[in-house]
């Protein structure tokens, strides 16, 4: 179908991020993305992880090209996205045990990532899985010069933006009950971190 968006970089990192989630989410059964973006990381996704049920959200302008892409792909466990702008909004508390973000973190202001983790931690029943995808700052340092200049890139076009400290990511988790498991290194030098949800907030 020519009327679906299509974003080159999604098709290449869709591959290692699915090795990740295979582990991951192999005892998980609801999903929310945030940020599913062109949508084809939720048909993807979706159709190999058939145990699943993958739950697609963004904000209202991005929904007809992720429709499109669910309608193209005829996958069952896939459905219509929320529409959620991870600042103002609610989801169902404990309505899910697994949640996935890609590339959101660096494009969205400081106080949105901060409230896309209370999101999660709302959302996330105890045990479930918070999976997010992107270049991290590890100890304020970054990993490649191609980030760097990515970074700098970023703050230019708006100074909102930026690659994120995974420390301070940490921080917003762990106010939200979320502890950080694991973290993968995958290819074009970006990371999935995994976290999961505590009983309590973490000290």
């Amino acid at each position: 179908m020519t009327d679906r968006p299509y974003a080159e970089s999604t098709a290449r990192n869709a591959a290692p991020i699915l090795e990740v989630l295979k582990r991951e989410l192999r005892d998980s059964q609801r999903v929310l993305e945030i940020g599913s973006g062109t949508g084809q990381h939720a048909v993807a996704f979706a159709a190999v992880l058939d145990h699943l049920h993958w739950q697609t959200s963004d904000l209202d302008e991005h929904h007809a090209g992720i429709n499109a892409w669910i309608g193209a792909s005829q996958i069952e466990n896939v459905s219509a996205p929320l529409s959620i702008d991870v600042r103002t909004a609610d989801v169902a508390v404990d309505g899910y045990d697994a949640a996935y973000s890609s590339n959101t973190a660096h494009i969205m202001g400081i106080d949105a990532v901060e409230k896309m983790y209370s999101l999660v931690g709302n959302a996330l029943r105890v045990g479930g899985v918070f999976c997010l995808y992107g270049p991290f700052r590890r100890n304020g340092q970054f990993n490649t010069q191609s980030n760097a200049d990515f970074d700098t890139n970023l703050r230019g076009r708006d100074p909102a933006m930026g690659i994120r400290d995974l420390e301070a990511l940490d921080e917003f988790a762990a106010v939200n009950s979320l502890r950080r498991r694991r973290l993968y290194a995958v290819p074009s030098n970006n990371y999935v971190a995994v976290w999961r949800k505590t009983g309590d907030p973490i000290t």
